[in-house]
């Protein structure tokens, strides 16, 4: 019964928090746009380290808003096959910079460990956040240690369906918590490391990843006997698969194009057709999906650029929609966060919530390359 109160809890926790995410997310999108605009246009150097400065923060904004999501399980996930012992092994070096010289690091990599179904990128984000959180847990130094093996759950794990699990488990030597602190410790915003020390959102960050990846995370400690924390991730059927980032490619060059912008948001849409606007483009705003289809209908845009969550239609329905009319209308949808996840087209391209200018001209520039090689 206290689990399920505990489940409970958290999945209430989990809606507030996406919710909250998601209207930041709203927020940042024309803060960052903006910036990027004006970033072009001042050359005065002052003017110009103000601006990085503002940008950054607003790097650091988004970054915070991704943990929300996170513990939300509202994030967009590249879920596929993971090598996770050569990922973690791959991290050696950066863990031993990010928790300093005062603690030994001890990593154990089992063999003849299965590819785990995970995002490879927010799973190093989660180890390294366990790190973190053991560092602060040493202040005068201690002992990390980080094994990967295989593990089968059972049928008594009622919180988990039964099948082979790829375990990650770090453990410290330091402070450990007291049980009130291990109830609350994956809650957002909930920290014991006092103001200006840290978020809270490091452990609910990985509570979300594990969980929407399938599996959980599991807290043990003790005060004065340190933590351990094991993510356990469902194994893969098939091997794992290469996760290098690809290199950074050039803005794509595109012709003028004549756009159509849906938003419901006034302060977004208005953002966001200035950096259209600056990138060349013709826009035309619709601030709902019903005034947008009497404007498809009477008009030869090149593309559909859309927000997803809309009041009365949303942005999959009036791409649907649209495409009774036009066919081959490309459509680019805007989200604050994973809301495509179940409910998504396979010839709709995403661009998450807030974006940088850069990234809406790559996405332009792929929705209408996917329409050039269909044809």
């Amino acid at each position: 019964m206290a689990q399920l109160h505990e489940a409970q809890k958290l999945e209430t926790l989990g809606q507030l928090t996406g919710g909250v995410a998601h209207d930041f997310n709203n927020l940042l999108t024309p803060i960052v746009g903006s910036l990027d605009i004006l970033r072009t246009k001042i050359s005065e150097p002052r003017l110009q380290k103000l601006l990085d400065g503002a940008l950054q923060s607003s790097e650091r904004a988004r970054t915070l808003v991704a943990r929300l999501l996170a513990f939300a399980r509202r994030q967009n996930l590249e879920t596929h096959p993971v090598d996770v012992t050569g990922l973690i092994g791959g991290m050696v070096e950066l863990i031993q910079r990010s928790i300093g010289p005062m603690i030994d690091l001890s990593v154990n990599l089992g063999d003849d460990i299965p590819a785990a179904m995970v995002d490879p990128h927010q799973l190093e984000l989660a180890v390294l956040n366990l790190a973190v959180n053991a560092r602060d847990a040493m202040p005068k130094g201690g002992r990390l240690s980080i094994s990967v093996d295989r593990t089968m759950v059972g049928g008594e794990n009622h919180d988990l369906p039964a099948g082979d699990y790829v375990r990650i488990s770090v453990g410290d030597s330091g402070s450990g918590m007291s049980a009130d602190t291990l109830k609350r410790a994956v809650e957002p915003f909930y920290s014991t490391k006092g103001v200006g020390k840290g978020t809270g959102l490091g452990l609910s960050m990985v509570h979300g990843l594990a969980a929407q990846s399938g599996g959980k995370l599991a807290l043990r400690s003790e005060i004065g006997r340190g933590t351990t924390a094991d993510i356990l991730l469902p194994a893969a059927s098939s091997a794992a698969l290469e996760h290098n980032s690809p290199p950074e490619m050039p803005l794509p060059e595109s012709p003028p194009l004549r756009i159509l912008l849906v938003d419901d948001e006034d302060v977004v849409r208005e953002g966001t057709a200035a950096m259209l606007e600056e990138f060349g483009h013709i826009v035309q705003q619709a601030p709902s999906a019903k005034d947008a289809l009497s404007q498809i209908r009477s008009n030869p845009f090149d593309i559909v650029v859309t927000d997803y969550l809309m009041p009365g239609m949303s942005g999959l329905d009036l791409a649907r929609e649209a495409r009774k009319v036009r066919p081959d209308i490309p459509v680019l949808m805007i989200t604050g966060f994973a809301d495509l996840a179940e409910d998504t087209a396979a010839d709709v391209l995403r661009l998450p919530k807030p974006f940088r200018a850069a990234e809406m001209a790559r996405a332009l520039g792929d929705a209408m390359s996917n329409i050039a090689l269909a044809d």
